[in-house]
């Protein structure tokens, strides 16, 4: 078989954010200038990189952060209409000191604001795809199992 003859691949755009609880176990999240609803931190994963450099990057850019990152929790088909294919991960960020929250500096613009939400109320910040994502995490975080998730929904 020739690469002229070889069927089409699914090329997806990966990003990779991160799940941060408090000791209440609610979520942290942030809002992002350009998005009408809140998410966890995280961004698109550049070529070349690997979803947790890119989650840590990210990190860095948006809060001026440089926390250790625990496993990776979830990983999600999640294909997105106007944007097609999709594979998002979200790493264990473990809890934040106040000493962290108080350094966080919106270093890129990216971000208006932060806060944390108890995971009943995660409707209430972002499409519901979203909250059942960071769900499956925290239930993944739970359960010492990373886990699979379509459209947020782990199977």
């Amino acid at each position: 078989m020739t690469a002229n003859e070889m069927p089409p691949v699914a090329t997806p755009r990966v990003a990779a954010g991160a799940l941060f609880l408090d000791d209440e176990g609610r979520v942290f999240l942030v809002h992002p200038s350009y998005k009408k609803h809140w998410d966890i931190p995280g961004g698109y994963v550049e070529p070349g990189e690997s979803p947790r450099a890119a989650c840590l990057r990210e990190i860095r850019e948006e809060l001026g952060l440089t926390p250790p990152l625990g496993p990776m929790l979830v990983v999600d088909w999640a294909p997105a209409e106007h944007e097609g294919d999709k594979l998002l991960f979200i790493f264990s960020g473990g809890p934040l000191s106040l000493e962290q929250e108080r350094d966080i500096r919106f270093a890129d613009g990216e971000l208006t604001e932060w806060r944390y939400v108890s995971a009943e109320s995660l409707e209430e910040y972002g499409p519901p795809r979203l909250a059942r994502r960071i769900r499956a995490a925290i239930a993944a975080l739970n359960n010492g199992m990373s886990s699979y998730a379509e459209h947020g929904t782990a199977i």
